[in-house]
Parts: structure tokens; C-alpha cells; sequence
């Protein structure tokens, strides 16, 4: 079977980058060593919702601004880096191309993450995933094939306000407002709800009780189709179904609106591309790999997974937890 592999390492040719083409998280195809569909997962959901007649109270998303106090600019890109310590820069396209373009944000530990922006003089934001430190931002133009020119760069020292200001608003990669679909659904589902571990499990039964695995599609992505795929999370539930990346970035995007902070994580489960999520408790602080709370203890799983296979392979298959291993955060 193949596999995806992490492929954003760079290699500088003087001025000029060479970037290799990007894969997203496909989340491999369930192959023998993996959890694979045993029965089928079917769910009553409609105890979940509220009468009709009500209105779920929907909080203000924490929507990133690009306050315009910290900027660095040229005639070809703006990085708007007025926020930082909320843990998140935004970076637009102003110039005239045709070629593609690429954003690469390099923090304290020397992570780098490499996105994809558009020429559309519409900002994009980026999480500061790396903690406090220095960041560097480098914004690229294509100037032929792989070959990339920095247009424009920044490199500052941030201080978060916090931990998890990163994983609490929306970003490229979980992109929501307070119009979207999945936060008024989110809202409808934890109406009745005090606690975080039952808002956690009433969207987790949502999440995978509505989206099944779509193998076509990553079928494709194995095959080098669909390079810089990003959920559009609305439809991602109306179509109802999807890759790991999409499960992930759906339940990031619900749990997120109702202001837990969440990481979408993107490494291996065993040696196959994946995406899944960590929460934050104040409690029990960040929950890796595990999203689950069975009344006494937190149990490790993962969206993708148990919506296609039963609760005892599941667990045999995650364990504690030593099958993960993380690449990014988002």
C-alpha cells in the first residue's frame, strides 16, 4: 500500500527555494494493520437536537483581526503581525501574479509549516503552533516549477498570552465564523450540556455518526491528486463523508466554537499519514490523541477510526497512545 510521507523539507538555492509538492493527510487506506469497518457504525442522532422551536444560544467566535498595528509590507505581500500573542499572523497577496505562492513559518523549536495563499489581497491566518519565541515568516512567489523567490519575510519574538490561544480561533486550516452551519449545529448539541466531557462526547458522536470514510477521495490524494485540499467544514458535513483530515478539522471547528481549545494534529498513526485531534481540560491540561471521557477516565480515541471500526479494535489498535506520532499542529 502506499504511503504518504512528510515531504516540506526546503532546500535553499540561493536566493530561490525548491519546494517539493505538498500532500495533505489522507489518512492512508485502512490497511491490515490498521482498524478496518467490522459493522456498520449507525446512529441515532436525533436525540441530540433540540425541538425546533428553540434557539440554541451561539457564542461570538473569536474571529481573528488584522488590527494593522504591527505590520510588515512591501509592494507584493502584507504579514500582519498584530496579534501574536493571541498566537496567530495573517499574511495577504497584494501584487499582481500568475504564479503560485507559498507561506513558511519556522518557530522556536525550527519547525517549519509551509502553506499555500492566493492572489486575492484577501488575508489568511496562520497559526503561531510553536509556543513562545522567535518566528520567522517567509512569503514566497513561484518562479518556475518548484522553484520559489522570497517576495517578503519577518521575524519576530512573540509571547502568548497562553498555551492554547493557538488552537481557540479559527485558522487556513479550520475555517469557520459565526455563520457557519457546524457552530450553530455545535451550539444545538451541547443545549443541556454542563460539562466539558459531555460537549466533547455529544460532538463526537455527531462527528462520527455523520461522516463515513471516503476511500475514493483518499484514493486520489495517494495517488498525488488534491495537493492543497483544505475542508471547507460546512460541506464536509453535507456531504457526509471524508478523509481524516476532515474528520479532524470538523470536530476542531465545533469543539473551537464552543471556546475549547483544540489542536488539529497531523503526524503517522503507525507508519500511515494522519490527522486527529487533542483537547485542553483545565483540569487534566492538553489530552493528547484523546478526545473521549467515559465518566470516570479519558479513553483514547480518534474520529476518523471510530467511525469505521468497532470500539474493541479501536482500542487494541491506538493503545496508549504510542502509535502517534505528531509532525504539526494547527
Amino acid at each position: 500500500m502506499k504511503k504518504l510521507r512528510h515531504i516540506c523539507t526546503i532546500l535553499s538555492i540561493a536566493s530561490v527555494v525548491v519546494f517539493a509538492p505538498a500532500l495533505l493527510s489522507a489518512c492512508g487506506l485502512f490497511d491490515a494493520e490498521s482498524p478496518r469497518v467490522t459493522e456498520e457504525v449507525t446512529r441515532d442522532l436525533s436525540s441530540q437536537a433540540i425541538p425546533l422551536t428553540q434557539t440554541p444560544a451561539i457564542p461570538d467566535v473569536l474571529m481573528p483581526v488584522a488590527s494593522g498595528s504591527h505590520v510588515e509590507s512591501n509592494d507584493k505581500m502584507v504579514i500582519d503581525y498584530s496579534n501574536t500573542p493571541d498566537g496567530y499572523v495573517m499574511v495577504k497577496w497584494t501584487g499582481q501574479t500568475t504564479m503560485q505562492l507559498r507561506v513558511q513559518i519556522t518557530g522556536p523549536s525550527d519547525a517549519t509549516y509551509t502553506y499555500v495563499i492566493l492572489p486575492n489581497n484577501t488575508f489568511e491566518v496562520f497559526p503561531l503552533s510553536d509556543g513562545s519565541g522567535s518566528y520567522t515568516v517567509n512569503v514566497f512567489e513561484q518562479v518556475d516549477g518548484d522553484r520559489y523567490a522570497l517576495a517578503g519575510s519577518l521575524t519576530t519574538d512573540v509571547s502568548l498570552i497562553d498555551e492554547f490561544t493557538p488552537f481557540i480561533r479559527p485558522n487556513q486550516y479550520i475555517n469557520f465564523n459565526n455563520d457557519s452551519n457546524i457552530v450553530f449545529k455545535a451550539a444545538q448539541l451541547v443545549t443541556g450540556k454542563g460539562s466539558l466531557p459531555e460537549k466533547i462526547e455529544v460532538i463526537y458522536d455527531f462527528v462520527i455518526g455523520s461522516l463515513t470514510y471516503d476511500t475514493e477521495f483518499a484514493q486520489a490524494v495517494l495517488n498525488g491528486q488534491h495537493a492543497n485540499y483544505l475542508p471547507v467544514l460546512d460541506d464536509v458535513i453535507a456531504r457526509g463523508k471524508g478523509i481524516c483530515f476532515d474528520f479532524a478539522a470538523v470536530m476542531t471547528g465545533m469543539l473551537r466554537s464552543q471556546g475549547i481549545p483544540t489542536r488539529l494534529v497531523i503526524g503517522y498513526a503507525a507508519d500511515v499519514r494522519h490527522a486527529w485531534i487533542d483537547v485542553f481540560s483545565e483540569e487534566s491540561g492538553w489530552v493528547n490523541n484523546v478526545i473521549f471521557f467515559n465518566g470516570e477516565s479519558w479513553v483514547l480515541m480518534d474520529p476518523t477510526f471510530a467511525a469505521s471500526s468497532s470500539a474493541a479494535n479501536l482500542l487494541s489498535y491506538i493503545g496508549d497512545g504510542s502509535n502517534y506520532t505528531v509532525l504539526f499542529l494547527y
